[in-house]
């Protein structure tokens, strides 16, 4: 008796059971493009997370601080080389080692964040290290003073501002360490100016 009233149901609406099945078809769809939808976001942010994903503040900053370091290094090998006053001489021996290293260190970092540093300085450094370059005597001592008193100053700010930006724990205890170095380094470069 039952399967005459099925014939009859399907002899009257044969249509029927095919609107039904594709009806449930693009409701199961919806629902699993819907649910996609809603697990991208935090799959993204768990990739970013595993591979070390950096922010744009942390890249911006990683790049200047590299150029800046890598700045710092040329200059300080100039002033071995070109200093007259042995305390410049001195001051640019420790400029390479300590910018050297830090350099170092930042690579590293920036390597566990999947962030590639500059191999070079900016044309913007390129050009101060070129000028200082071409200056001797007391008047490269004087210049190249100034310079690195005017540029640790900058560096300090920055390294200030992006230590309350920065979310890369790596990255954070970086710029501590590294903030006291250049503090150090203005110190050193203010008593040099004011000993002339």
């Amino acid at each position: 008796m039952l399967d005459f009233y099925r014939a009859q149901f399907r002899a009257s609406n044969p249509n029927r059971c095919f609107v039904h099945v594709s009806t449930i078809m693009k409701s199961l769809n919806f629902v699993v493009t819907l649910g996609i939808a809603l697990a991208l976001p935090s799959i993204f942010a768990a990739e970013e997370e595993k591979s070390g994903g950096a922010t744009a503040k942390e890249n911006s900053f990683i790049r200047e601080a590299a150029e800046g370091g890598m700045t710092e290094v040329a200059l300080g090998k100039i002033a071995q080389s070109s200093g007259v006053r042995e305390d410049v001489k001195k001051f640019g021996g420790q400029m390479v080692k300590d910018h050297g290293q830090a350099n170092d260190e930042l690579k590293a970092i920036a390597a566990k964040m999947n962030i590639s540093v500059p191999g070079k300085v900016s044309e913007k450094h390129k050009a101060n290290i070129d000028k200082l370059s071409k200056m001797t005597g007391a008047s490269f001592d004087t210049a190249y003073i100034n310079d690195t008193v005017s540029d640790h100053q900058e560096d300090l700010s920055a390294f200030e501002k992006a230590r309350s930006e920065v979310t890369n724990e790596d990255l954070k205890k970086f710029i501590d360490d590294k903030v006291a170095m250049i503090r150090g380094h203005l110190e050193m470069a203010k008593k040099m100016k004011e000993s002339k």
